[in-house]
C-alpha cells in the first residue's frame, strides 16, 4: 500500500526460542539463493519503506515526532486512493537518514488486507517481480493493481509475512541512507527455513548470521535463548526472529529496528517529541537497544551498534 511509494526495505526476523540448530543453515540457504533461476528486481534500500497506519487525528503528530527523533524531510501530504477498491487515505512519505516511512491515515474503512503488510519494496519490473516471487514460493495476496503513480502487488512469504512491491511510472530519486533499517519479522520454527529460502531466492541476498542461541533479552525473555537469522540484500536488512509466539508485550509488535550513532541522545529526542519508552535500554554483545512507541501507536526498536 502506498502513496509516495517508497516502501521500506524489510528486514525479516526469524526467531526460534531454544532451538539448537545453527550455522549449518547458512551454507544451505546460500546455495538456495545462488541456484535459484531468478533475476534481481531490487533497486536500493532507500526505496523501501515501512508502512505505518495511524488515525487521521494522529497523522501530523506522528510525522512530527518521527522527524524530531531522526531528522529528515517529507513529501507533500495528500489524500489519495491507494487500494484497488474504493477508499480514501491521507498519505505522506517521511525520508529520514535511518529509513523511510510511508504514513497512511485512512478516512474510510481500510479494505482488507491492507494494513497487514509491513513494508514495501521498489522493484524494477512489476510483472517480473511478481513472477519471481511466485517462483520462489510466495503467494500473490493482492494481484497487481494500478495506483496514482504506478503499480503495486502484495505478496505473502512462507510463514505469513506480507510485503508490498511497487513500481513507479516515473523513477524516483532519493538520497542514500546513513544507516539501513532492520526489518524485524517474527516467524515460527516450522516455517522459518521455508521463509528464508524463499526470501533469499527472491532478494538475491545473503545470510550474514544464523545464531541458534541469541540472547533472549532481545525478545523480552532474558533467561532464555532463541534463534535469530540476519539477512542482507539490495532490499536492505532483514532479521528473522524465530519464536514459539510466547512473547511479552511489545515484542512482535515492533516492525523495524533503526540504527543510530548515539542511542541516549536519540531516545531523549524521541521522548521530547511525545514517544513512550516501552522497553528501557538494554545491552547485548552486539548492540545497545530500546523499544519505543511513537504518537499514533507505531512501535520500533532503536539501537546503536557495539561491534561491527
Amino acid at each position: 500500500m502506498r502513496f509516495n511509494k517508497i516502501i521500506v526495505g524489510t528486514c525479516v526476523a526469524l526467531l526460534t526460542l531454544g532451538l539448537a540448530v545453527g550455522s549449518p543453515h547458512v551454507s544451505a540457504f546460500a546455495q538456495t539463493a545462488q541456484t535459484a533461476e531468478t533475476i534481481s528486481v531490487a533497486v536500493g534500500p532507500q526505496y523501501d519503506t515501512t508502512h505505518v497506519y495511524v488515525a487521521p487525528e494522529d497523522f501530523d503528530r506522528f510525522v512530527a515526532s518521527l522527524l524530531a527523533t531522526f531528522g529528515g524531510a517529507t513529501t507533500k501530504q495528500g489524500v489519495f486512493t491507494v487500494t484497488p477498491t474504493q477508499s480514501s487515505t491521507m498519505s505522506q512519505l517521511v525520508l529520514t537518514p535511518v529509513g523511510s516511512v510511508s504514513v497512511f491515515g485512512f478516512k474510510t474503512p481500510i479494505p482488507y488486507p491492507f494494513g497487514l503488510e509491513r513494508t514495501g519494496y521498489l522493484v524494477t519490473d512489476m510483472d517480473e517481480a511478481t513472477r519471481v516471487a511466485k517462483a520462489t514460493g510466495a503467494d500473490v495476496f493482492v494481484a497487481p493493481f494500478n495506483d496514482p503513480i504506478g503499480r503495486d502487488v502484495i505478496i505473502q512469504w512462507p510463514g505469513g509475512v506480507n510485503t508490498q512491491l511497487y513500481w513507479h511510472t516515473t523513477a524516483p530519486s532519493y538520497p542514500s541512507l546513513r544507516t539501513i533499517p532492520e526489518n524485524r519479522v517474527y516467524v515460527s520454527p516450522d516455517r522459518v527455513d521455508a521463509f528464508v529460502r524463499s526470501f533469499l531466492a527472491f532478494s538475491h541476498g545473503n545470510v550474514v548470521s544464523d545464531e541458534a542461541r541469541a540472547p533472549g533479552v532481545e525478545i523480552g525473555r532474558p533467561a532464555e535463548t532463541y534463534r535469530r537469522v540476519r539477512i542482507e540484500s539490495k532490499f536492505g536488512k532483514l532479521t528473522a526472529l524465530v519464536t514459539d509466539g510466547h512473547l511479552p508485550y511489545p515484542y512482535g509488535r515492533e516492525m523495524m529496528g533503526y540504527e543510530v550513532a548515539n542511542l541516549t541522545e536519540t531516545v531523549a529526542k524521541a521522548k521530547a517529541a511525545g514517544a513512550d519508552v516501552l522497553v528501557p535500554p538494554y545491552k547485548t554483545d552486539e548492540r545497545n537497544a530500546v523499544v519505543v512507541r511513537f504518537p499514533g501507536g507505531y512501535i520500533a526498536e532503536i539501537h546503536s551498534v557495539t561491534k561491527k
